[in-house]
């Protein structure tokens, strides 16, 4: 790594660079989009808030959203802060308005559909010429239009007031899983959508749609699973894929070059996840940064950063709009970065890499029916931001004990490469499947072109196992057909025999002894954390069997010998699937890879170097064993600031810090009610500075709270 001082430039070739790259104005004061604005970097002009005076930045207002506490909520979200008004939204997805300078309410908004609910991520803000505000914000599959001014519904759009995301996808979907969790974006009067789908064979596609910010009425559609006659129809070897393979959807955020009218949308992977012997082929547009016309979806360049992918390995982050300089001159790029730890850089018209990229021959699939793709994409630089291999010399020796633990388990799976395919053995999946750059995004200060990422590092294992829903066709009971069900849709994240995988996905064994069968429904009808709702999915008739399985309840009507939801037919369903979702950790819930477990980090984009790495976050209880800042699993990405500061939360010690951009020391750090999985907002009114977070916890079963919390100078 480069020493960071011998790059900083005269402060007087930075104030001329400031005025060509046009940031000396007030595009960078307010918090228009869930990143800011449309670059989506993150990044605050205002240098109120500075190196000199960070130490005095104390807690400005508080606001309490009112919802009861639950265990397992959260609030991801990122506010948008418009003329003086925030609008947040709360665990229970209601939307708000507040005065930004003290936190005082001004309206609530509660979804009409309390059962609707879903992870939102951020939230899209629209005015006409009249200057008359409109939010956008989903729950579930219902993407609501609500007045700025009053948290009214507006009627006329949609369907009185909203538009189901399920329907206008050129085809019938009506009874899939769809979330709309990240913000739209909005060009001109366009509102153009991603969404969160499921990652089964029951997935619905992951179409990009543009539909209008008045009426609601589509206005184009871009299929990323491509048709007959579309580019990228001949990367799929199976001609009739795009009828029933689902995902390759945008859940993650975009980027839009206003000026050009281009809009950059990242991909996920393709559906089902983890065995693609039904979905041979490369797989566009999966896994895949695409640049379209942002008024007509037209197809203008793409890059596929994993093909065939095996590994869940979507683009999880919105991509950033950059200037990168090269031979003396400012080319217009974009940045993307990868759970992998990697950051693509391309020109932004053509599509071209500023850094040369490798199709490096990665190891052949031995599980009957897949075939991995030969080579995958690896570029020489930016070097990547996360530890890549793990090995044995990387295990967990926080006691001797300890080692020779984790050292077991380590040898039953393979590892030494980065695209080990699924296998029955299994593998070692590093950064894990929340590793490298997640939905939280990276920060980039346009004046010095510096990235800041937040990452976690912490090993997942991968094994596959034979699909227990092909050890029958249909049940004969009313049980039978409950443990049909669940190997269907629950198996691959709570294991096939229901013995869960840490706290995220919890066991299901006992379930009997901490809900009851209501609640059980409640649960399968809403989602909750990492789980989505099912009640489109299963009928009543298949909940009901689903819980007298899971409840072990008594069983002695037969079940009559007809085709039905759960007789779904055997050709789709895959051969093998995930044996759940495994964090490495110790018998003490520690990862079981020697720290940094979670890291910040700063990558000059014009020269590719990786200049600093620090830790994030502290299990202040190992501090007496010596081990100190260890990092921590993050959720959540940063901010930067011209006045020389990284703010970032996200950690498990429910800390939000600010660091120096230029050194990676922490400067300053606050203890919030419960952690800030969320990405922070900055501000600015009447010349005065602030920093935002939600603390509203949940995830890794943390605590929860509603809370929002400001901070500014005295």
């Amino acid at each position: 790594m480069k020493i960071l001082g011998q790059l900083v430039w005269s402060n007087c070739f930075l104030t001329l660079l400031t005025l060509i790259m046009g940031c000396a104005n007030n595009q960078y004061e307010e918090w228009r989009t869930s990143t800011g604005t449309n670059e989506g970097i993150r990044y605050s002009e205002s240098q109120d808030i500075n190196l000199n005076n960070i130490a005095l930045l104390e807690k400005a207002w508080e606001y309490d959203t009112g919802d009861s506490i639950k265990p397992g909520s959260t609030i991801p979200t990122t506010p948008v802060i418009i003329d003086g008004v925030l609008y947040g939204v709360s665990p229970n997805q209601n939307l708000f308005a507040l005065n930004a300078e003290n936190g005082k309410e001004k309206w609530i908004f509660e979804a009409p559909d309390p059962s609707s609910r879903g992870s939102v991520r951020g939230i899209s803000y629209w005015a006409n010429e009249k200057k008359e505000g409109r939010i956008f914000y989903s729950t579930g599959p219902k993407l609501y239009a609500v007045d700025a001014s009053t948290g009214s519904l507006i009627k006329n759009f949609g369907k009185q007031g909203f538009i189901d995301l399920r329907e206008n996808l050129d085809g019938h979907f009506e009874n899939s899983y769809v979330a709309g969790n990240a913000a739209p974006i909005i060009y001109k009067d366009l509102l153009i959508t991603g969404m969160r789908v499921s990652e089964g064979i029951d997935a619905a596609p992951g179409h990009i749609r543009a539909f209008d910010v008045r009426s609601g009425e589509r206005r184009w559609i871009f299929h990323t699973i491509p048709q007959p006659g579309e580019l990228g129809y001949e990367t799929w070897e199976d001609k009739n894929a795009w009828k029933r393979v689902g995902a390759a959807n945008n859940w993650a955020g975009m980027a839009l070059d206003e000026e050009r009218g281009i809009v950059y949308i990242p991909l996920g992977s393709a559906t089902p996840d983890f065995y693609g012997a039904q979905r041979k082929g490369s797989n566009l547009f999966a896994n895949s940064l695409i640049a379209l016309d942002a008024g007509t979806g037209k197809y203008i360049w793409h890059f596929q950063t994993i093909h065939h992918d095996l590994w869940d390995r979507d683009l999880s982050a919105n991509p950033n709009l950059v200037k990168v300089r090269k031979k003396g001159k400012f080319i217009d790029a974009i940045a993307q970065i990868t759970k992998h730890g990697y950051i693509f850089i391309f020109d932004r018209v053509t599509g071209e890499s500023i850094f040369p990229i490798k199709e490096t021959a990665v190891l052949p699939s031995d599980l009957q029916g897949e075939e991995a793709w030969p080579t995958q994409p690896i570029p020489v630089l930016p070097e990547p931001f996360a530890r890549q291999i793990f090995g044995p010399d990387d295990v967990s020796d926080r006691t001797p004990e300890i080692h020779k633990e984790l050292l077991n388990q380590f040898y039953k799976y393979r590892s030494g490469s980065l695209f080990i395919p699924p296998s029955l053995q299994g593998s070692w999946i590093f950064p894990g499947f929340d590793g490298g750059g997640q939905w939280g995004g990276a920060a980039v200060d346009p004046e010095t072109q510096i990235m800041y990422i937040s990452n976690s590092e912490l090993p997942w294992r991968l094994q596959m196992v034979p699909n227990p829903a092909l050890n029958q066709d249909k049940g004969t009971t009313i049980k039978e057909v409950g443990m049909l069900i669940y190997s269907k849709n629950c198996a691959s994240c709570h294991g096939s025999n229901r013995e869960g995988a840490g706290k995220s996905y919890p066991a299901l064994t006992q379930l009997k002894n901490k809900y009851n069968e209501q609640s059980v429904l409640q649960i399968i009808d809403n989602g909750r954390n990492m789980m989505p709702s099912f009640k489109a999915l299963l009928s009543d008739q298949d909940k009901s069997a689903l819980i007298i399985y899971l409840f072990d309840l008594k069983d002695k009507e037969a079940v009559p010998q007809t085709e039905g939801k759960h007789a779904s037919n055997r050709d789709s369903i895959p051969k093998f699937i995930i044996n759940g979702y495994h964090r490495f950790l110790d018998k003490d819930g520690y990862p079981g890879i020697k720290p940094p477990w979670g890291t910040l980090n700063a990558v000059n984009l014009n020269t590719g170097d990786l200049l600093w790495k620090v830790p994030l976050g502290n299990f202040n209880e190992l501090n007496k064993f010596g081990m100190r800042n260890t990092g921590t699993e993050i959720y959540g990405g940063p901010v930067v600031t011209k006045g020389g500061l990284v703010f970032v939360a996200g950690t498990q010690d429910e800390k939000i810090r600010a660091f120096n951009k230029k050194t990676g020391e922490v400067l300053w750090e606050y203890s919030l009610p419960a952690a800030g999985f969320a990405t922070p907002a900055v501000y600015v009114i009447k010349g005065k500075q602030y920093v935002v977070i939600a603390a509203g916890g949940g995830k890794l079963g943390m605590k929860s709270s509603n809370k929002y919390i400001a901070f500014a100078l005295p």
